[in-house]
């Protein structure tokens, strides 16, 4: 029985996760910009038949950026319930998650270069 109930809890901690992953997506324009590329980006991945360790890379990239992503919509959720009205210090923690974003972006940007663009070169020359 406590097995059962344990097995329980963790099943509704994965769906509390997923309702924010959902809201994620909902409530934040560029975290959809965010999945429209994923989707380039795994096309791209099948298209080019990368190798097992390129795929870990661009996974790592991809779920870097989610992640921050995700960070950000909880600490401006967080941010507007505790401080409804504008704070310069609020101001400040939001800007920062948003640039933990935008440097995990970058950073995520550079890694497809370095794993898509030599296949896109090849494929333009016809190898």
């Amino acid at each position: 029985m406590k097995l059962e109930a344990a097995l329980r809890a963790r099943a509704r901690s994965f769906a509390h996760a997923g309702a924010g992953i959902g809201a994620m997506f909902r409530t934040q324009p560029n975290a959809r910009i965010h999945a429209a590329v994923t989707v380039v980006i795994v096309g791209l991945g099948i298209f080019f038949d990368l190798s097992g360790g390129e795929w870990c890379w661009l996974v790592i990239a991809i779920s870097l950026v989610l992640a921050a992503e995700c960070f950000n919509t909880a600490l401006e959720a967080l941010a507007d319930a505790v401080a409804p009205d504008p704070h310069p210090l609020v101001g400040r923690a939001k800007d920062a998650a948003a640039g933990a974003v935008l440097l995990a972006a970058i950073g995520a940007g550079v890694i497809g270069l370095l794993v898509l663009g030599p296949h896109a070169l090849d494929s333009l020359r016809g190898v």
